[in-house]
Parts: C-alpha cells; sequence; structure tokens
C-alpha cells in the first residue's frame, strides 16, 4: 500500500461527518450547496443504501448540469435537455430550483424541510426577470429528468438467485437480507445496454486462483484478524463508511480546484451518472454469477472440493457484509466509475484530496487518483467482504462501462 502523506489546503476539507458542518464552505457555489442539501435527503434523512443513492444523485445532478449548461449558452453537449435560456438568468435559481423539484419527486416525504431549504436559496436572489428566469430553466430540466426516470425500475420486488450448493449466493449474517437486486434492472443513464459488459465470472471451486483469493480474504479479512495491519484496518473501515467518502471528496475537489458553476455541475453529473451505469452492469453481472461470500463459503470450506481451501464455522469479517451477491465488487465497480469521471475531468491523475470518515473516526489523504483506488480495491479484502478476484473484475468492468458513458456525453459541443 502507497505511503499517505498529509496535505496543505487552501480551502478547508468538507467534512461528511454531517451535512451542517458542509454547509458554510459550500455557500459560494450553489452546486455543492445542493449537493449537501441532496446528501441530506439522500442518507441522512432517507438512508439510502450506497447503491440506491448513487440512482438518486445520478438524477440530481443530471438535472442540475443541464439547468447550469443551458444558461451558459450549452457550451457541452446537455443530457437531457437544453431549455430556452438567457444569459442573464440566475444560475443559483436554476440550481436549486432542478435539485429540489428532484429531490421533491425522488423524496415526497421531506417536503417540509426541502421547501425550506429551497425558499433560503431563493430569498437569496434578488427578485426580478432574472430570477424567474432561472426558476423556469431549472423546472424544466427537473421535470425532463422525473419523466425520463419515471417508471425507471426503481424499488421494484426483483430478487437475488439464492441457492445451496457450494459457490451458490445466499442471503448472510447479520440480518440475511434479500433486497438490492432490483438495481440489476434499473434502467440506464446513457449506455444501451448494461447487459452488453461481460465479466469473465470467477474462478472454478477447485482451483488454484479460487483458493489463493479465498485464503487470502480468510486471513486478511477476519474480524479477529492477526496479519491485518492497523493502518490496513483503518482502511478498510475508511472505504467502507456508509456516509460514502467519495462525496465528500468530489466536493473538496470542486473547491480546492476553484471549480466555476458550470465547471462543477458538469464534473459532478460526469461522476455520477457514469458510477450509475456502471453499478447498473455491476449488479447484471453479480445476478449472472450470484456467487457466494466469503462469510459464506469460509465456513463452508469442507464443501467446495478444494483441498486448499479449510472450514473455519466460527469466522467473520472484520466488516458487515452488503446483501448482494458476491462478484464483481461493486465498490471496485462504483470507485472505478468515479476515479474515471474525475480523470476525465481534469486531464490528470494527479489530484491531492482527503475526506473524514466517521466510521473510523480518521481522515485519509491521497496524492492521486489512481493511489486512492488501488487502496479501494485492497480495502474490499482487508473488511473480509470480497476476493481479490471480485475487486480486479468489479474495476476492469467499471471501466469499460465508464468509458463508454464519457465518451457519449457531457462532451463539448461542436459551434
Amino acid at each position: 500500500m502507497a505511503v499517505m502523506t498529509a496535505l496543505t489546503l487552501t480551502l478547508p476539507v468538507v467534512s461528511t461527518t454531517t451535512a451542517a458542518q458542509a454547509r458554510p464552505v459550500a455557500a459560494s457555489n450553489a452546486v455543492i450547496t445542493w449537493d449537501v442539501h441532496a446528501q441530506t435527503a439522500i442518507y441522512e434523512v432517507a438512508r439510502q443504501s450506497p447503491t440506491a443513492a448513487a440512482r438518486s444523485f445520478a438524477i440530481v445532478q443530471g438535472a442540475v448540469y443541464d439547468a447550469v449548461n443551458a444558461i451558459a449558452g450549452t457550451p457541452y453537449e446537455p443530457y437531457l435537455i437544453a431549455p430556452r435560456a438567457r444569459s442573464g438568468d440566475s444560475t443559483p435559481a436554476a440550481v436549486a430550483t432542478a435539485a429540489y423539484r428532484a429531490l421533491l419527486w425522488l423524496f415526497p416525504k421531506q417536503a417540509d424541510s426541502l421547501r425550506a431549504q429551497y425558499r433560503e436559496s431563493l430569498d437569496a436572489i434578488p427578485s426580478g426577470r432574472p430570477k424567474r428566469g432561472g426558476i423556469a430553466v431549472g423546472e424544466a430540466t427537473a421535470e425532463a429528468m422525473i419523466d425520463a426516470r419515471h417508471d425507471d425500475g426503481a424499488f421494484s420486488d426483483a430478487k437475488w438467485p439464492v441457492g445451496t450448493a457450494p459457490g451458490q449466493w445466499r442471503p448472510t449474517p447479520p440480518e440475511y437480507l434479500q433486497v438490492g437486486a432490483w438495481f440489476a434492472t434499473l434502467k440506464p443513464f446513457v449506455v444501451r445496454d448494461p447487459g452488453d459488459y461481460h465479466t469473465p465470472g470467477p474462478p472454478a471451486l477447485a482451483s488454484a486462483a479460487y483458493a489463493r483469493g479465498f485464503n487470502e480474504v480468510k486471513a486478511l479479512g477476519s474480524a479477529t484478524s492477526t496479519v491485518r495491519t492497523p493502518d490496513q484496518t483503518e482502511a478498510a473501515t475508511w472505504w467502507d463508511d456508509p456516509r460514502q467518502v467519495e462525496w465528500s471528496i468530489l466536493r473538496q475537489l470542486a473547491q480546492t480546484h476553484r471549480l466555476s458553476t458550470l465547471e462543477t455541475a458538469r464534473m459532478f453529473a460526469m461522476v455520477d451518472i457514469a458510477a450509475a451505469d456502471t453499478l447498473i452492469a455491476c449488479y447484471v453481472q453479480k445476478k449472472h454469477w450470484r456467487f457466494w461470500r466469503p462469510v459464506t463459503s469460509i465456513p463452508l470450506a469442507d464443501t467446495d472440493g478444494n483441498p486448499a481451501t479449510h472450514a473455519d464455522p466460527s469466522w467473520a469479517p472484520l466488516r458487515t457484509t452488503a446483501p448482494s451477491a458476491e462478484y464483481p465488487s461493486g465498490h471496485a465497480c462504483y470507485n472505478t466509475a468515479v476515479t474515471a469521471g474525475l480523470r476525465k475531468f481534469f486531464g490528470r491523475d494527479d489530484l491531492s484530496f482527503s475526506a473524514y470518515s466517521a466510521d473510523s473516526g480518521t481522515t485519509r489523504h491521497y496524492d492521486s487518483l489512481s493511489e486512492s483506488l488501488a487502496e479501494l480495491l485492497q480495502a474490499r479484502i482487508w473488511a473480509g467482504v470480497h476476493y481479490r478476484f471480485a475487486t480486479v473484475d468489479g474495476n476492469r468492468l467499471g471501466t469499460a462501462v465508464a468509458r463508454d458513458v464519457l465518451d457519449q456525453a457531457f462532451r463539448p459541443r461542436d459551434n
């Protein structure tokens, strides 16, 4: 693992500890302000899973991007629409309206708190034609997004295929849940068919490759591991925080690089929509391969037919296993797409950033996108929730899907 070095930042780090702590540093950029509001609605209140949250953030930021892009004269290809706008229209009003309308559609039970946030944003904007124009643009882009995502398959009653044969997924402790399979049939945001992206599948249970992956996670990912280092334990916890560190990293990069409102909206939309489509393709593969998790395979290793694996009925992972099939790793798919979106936007890998995790109680620092991604791929093993082959193939899948999304959307227009 690469050695982390502390950074001297010119602007404060946006902590994801609470939305209230993030709000003051976000005040000068309406896109960041409403991204914090989105986090409040999506996670702090609704407690959506990381997978469900990917859809919600993509919906909000896609609508915001189209609104800001339209007022800027549509220098980039719109995601859905470029409504009629004037150069003097209020961008903050458009951002607030697009985000508010999208969030209200997603979370109607939060209407009172969302309305208060929206009123606060609008009250700071002088009355007049620019404000009215910005509101109209934001309403148009939110309406287009809502129309596009209506009946997109979210939160259907789809189930994971459950089996009892060696290698087959079954619900995992401690709650033995059967949730999240709907993401495999969710309507994609950009790619034509997420089923077009394939992974080679996990290695055969009797193979040496499977034994290597099994024994690695058994040793390093155990809750009582004696070979995992303290730094690896911290990293495993830090990357597994359900209040995802990626949300804070995006806001911090927008601030430290002093991105304009348009640049911020485009960067957020590129990352969030690429990540959502990547997760959809990832879940298609999860459902296809329906491979068992380490928390299942290690206690049942005496049934896998591999002489190089040995059962430990008392084995438990460091972190709680997500209620989804094992292969490929969803977090590897997701973070690869986030990394690809950032690298495409900034045109470089050597970006410095940091973020705080409430779960680990620590801040971790990185000097490049590739450094952070390499650690994430390892951290899923240290957490005891994935085999190495699941993170490696998740990374490959994420690279392919994100590349296609970013090649098709958010490009500069040919004038």
